[in-house]
């Protein structure tokens, strides 16, 4: 039976560091990073757990800037 999941791409040099799309997320997938900046100088969102992605795109809807897309993807 196949599985659906998720896989989320942040622009990272857009991303301003907001902590919406971290908070937003509720299998707590985002975070910011705390050791690296992008151009602007800011802390961006990235995944930390990747393989719990389902897809849902609370992240990308409470995005102010756009800056992420989610993918739904099936596993066989």
């Amino acid at each position: 039976m196949a599985k659906m999941y998720g896989a989320t791409v942040v622009n990272v040099e857009r991303c301003k560091g907001c902590n919406l799309c971290v908070v937003a997320c509720p299998l707590h997938v985002l975070a910011l990073t705390t050791k690296e900046v992008n151009r602007k100088g800011y802390n961006y969102a990235h995944e930390v757990l990747a393989d719990t992605c389902t897809g849902c795109a609370s992240c990308a809807t409470v995005c102010p800037d756009g800056c992420i897309t989610v993918y739904r993807l099936k596993s066989e």
